[in-house]
């Protein structure tokens, strides 16, 4: 099934615009459940409700309001917040270029494909500078009444715009706690290197699969048939203090795999 693009707009770089499209680069396989009667096996709505007596309040008497201490609120009505809404725009602006690792992975948060609307030629002609040179935007537009930030790159011949999350949202790794514990010893090191080392290889797509949710659609498959097959415990593996220990216990299986094969 072709993709499908799910907006349109134009890459817009110094006074050049290219027409593009933008396609879905990930879906979400997320299993989702209803919430059903028990008895009557049919959907249950949600309603809105005062937690002190229960009593459902309608949606004409519901409104927005942002706390900005314990109990006391800013209200704002929709026509309020219709206004403070980004100015709509289908440009794409690019407003600089960088190198391709100076971004932290923290940053990026949903990739989209950008395709060509008509320009095939000067599209095709940017996605391959931008591979070769090891290089990606900062670009910024509007959608769907939201603003966004975004890295521009290639991949596969293909332009890849990532949206990036706000300074605000990402912790830094200074924020984490200060180690107190020892340091790693030059041995410790030597065969960390060497487990890394032994482990190199390519990365495959196909070796990375939701297990949960092939178990769980596998088992709904079954009992939807009249069967209720029984599941097996989930083994928890033992922990182990050493990081000496680990590190040499993961080396031989390592090797005695590779001399068995």
């Amino acid at each position: 099934m072709a993709a499908r693009a799910i907006w349109k707009g134009e890459l817009k770089i110094g006074t050049q615009k290219l027409p593009v499209k933008l396609y879905a680069a990930v879906e979400d396989k997320s299993i989702r459940f209803h919430i059903l009667d028990d008895s009557k096996r049919n959907r249950v709505k949600q309603h809105m409700v005062q937690p002190e007596s229960g009593e459902e309040v309608e949606t004409k008497d519901i409104r927005k309001g942002y706390e900005i201490e314990p109990g006391r609120f800013v209200i704002l009505d929709d026509e309020e917040l219709e206004k403070l809404k980004p100015e709509p725009s289908r440009d794409i602006e690019v407003s600089g270029f960088i190198p391709i690792k100076a971004i932290s992975q923290q940053f990026y948060e949903r990739p989209y494909f950008l395709g060509p609307d008509g320009d095939q030629a000067n599209y095709f002609a940017l996605a391959r500078a931008l591979e070769n040179q090891e290089t990606e935007g900062i670009a910024h537009w509007v959608m769907l009444n939201k603003a966004y930030s975004g890295a521009l790159g290639a991949q596969d011949g293909y332009l890849v715009l990532s949206t990036l999350r706000n300074a605000g949202e990402v912790i830094a790794a200074d924020e984490l706690p200060k180690p107190d514990g020892r340091a790693p010893t030059k041995k410790e090191i030597e065969m960390a290197k060497l487990l890394v080392s032994m482990l190199e290889g390519e990365f495959d797509p196909d070796n990375y699969k939701d297990k949960y949710r092939e178990r769980v659609l596998e088992f709904i498959a079954k009992k939807a048939k009249g069967h209720a097959p029984r599941l097996a415990a989930v083994k928890t593996k033992r922990k182990t203090t050493s990081l000496d220990s680990v590190l040499a216990k993961s080396i031989a299986a390592l090797k005695k795999g590779k001399h068995a094969a």
